[in-house]
């Protein structure tokens, strides 16, 4: 995001007031849905913190603090994140070495001012050790150091670690603020409506699909789902495609579509929806649908490991042309 966005600007607001009322603990736990710029409120955060003349709440931007932050080469900022395996690829966890050079650095003397701040995301990944050692580091902290820890998931990050920091929350804003965010700052604003569905209401989200062609794929996803269910597609050729191509994103809109199909059967949502455009409302079993649903859902665990993805997406979708086989005529939509 290229501009300070009304919900990052109240949770900056928020960490600031501590502050200055010296209520800031030296671990702070940055967290919300993904898209909403946690790291951009991390990192303004520790401009702050790091500054040695700010103004009205932020960093200055001109002492030699702020100038070595813009040239990256602050020695009291720290950063462990996820580091590239022999083959070039990012690894899927922190490990316990990175916990505890981390600490390590949090020891040391700071070279400029007083002040040492530390950044560690995405920090739900860290393994079982490296949360052992993430918890000497914050039960006993040196002062003046800060440790911001940033997480899409805090829910994965063990009760002792959350327990030990101050939460700062970057929620989702309502339908109207985002939506007037967006025409406001996304190219593509006759769209924004869709981008908006596309991501449940989280504006970020929505913004980066704006910047790609994410809402084509999605449609695209749509008409699969309405070819499979009218048995004019097999599920061996859509699997196929489907791994070929941003699967994980695929997988996400596929059940995005059904959720929003099965509100709008149930009266829940507004529509007709992108299914039931489709045709898929005289097929889709409800029960079925909602089973489907967390399937594709709990699918996304299984990206990344050693199973076969095509193998996995073929009875996937073999499951969805089931949920959409006809109904028995003494069913009801409700399947009393």
């Amino acid at each position: 995001m290229t501009a300070v966005a009304p919900w990052q600007a109240r949770a900056y607001a928020q960490a600031i007031a501590a502050l200055d009322a010296g209520r800031l603990t030296h671990a702070l736990l940055v967290c919300g849905p993904e898209g909403l710029g946690k790291r951009e409120l991390a990192a303004r955060l520790t401009r702050r913190l790091l500054c040695r003349a700010p103004v009205g709440g932020d960093a200055c931007g001109r002492c030699k603090s702020c100038d070595l932050l813009a040239a990256g080469t602050h020695p009291d900022r720290y950063e462990e994140t996820l580091e590239p395996n022999d083959k070039g690829d990012l690894k899927s966890e922190l490990s316990v070495g990175q916990i505890r050079r981390l600490g390590e650095k949090l020891n040391l003397t700071p070279q400029i001012g007083a002040v040492q701040v530390a950044l560690l995301h995405p920090a739900e990944l860290m393994n079982r050790s490296a949360f052992n050692a993430l918890l000497k580091t914050l039960e006993e902290p040196p002062p003046n150091r800060y440790l911001i820890l940033v997480s899409d998931q805090p829910y994965r990050l063990p009760a002792t670690i959350r327990s030990r920091c101050q939460r700062l929350e970057l929620k989702l804003p309502s339908h109207a603020e985002a939506r007037a965010w967006l025409q406001a700052n996304a190219g593509r604003v006759a769209a924004v409506d869709e981008a908006l569905a596309a991501a449940q209401g989280n504006p970020g989200l929505a913004r980066s699909y704006l910047d790609g062609d994410a809402l084509a794929l999605r449609r695209a996803v749509a008409a699969d789902l309405a070819a499979l269910a009218a048995g004019r597609e097999t599920a061996l050729a859509t699997a196929q495609a489907w791994v070929a191509d941003r699967t994980s994103l695929r997988l996400r809109f596929a059940a995005g579509l059904v959720r929003d199909h099965l509100a709008f059967r149930l009266g829940a949502g507004a529509g007709p929806d992108a299914l039931d455009s489709a045709g898929i409302a005289s097929r889709l079993d409800l029960h079925r649908g909602a089973t489907w649903f967390d399937q594709a859902n709990r699918a996304q665990a299984w990206l990344g490991t050693p199973l076969r993805q095509d193998l996995q997406l073929v009875e996937l979708l073999r499951q969805w042309q089931a949920a959409c086989a006809k109904m028995p005529a003494n069913r009801s939509l409700a399947g009393g």
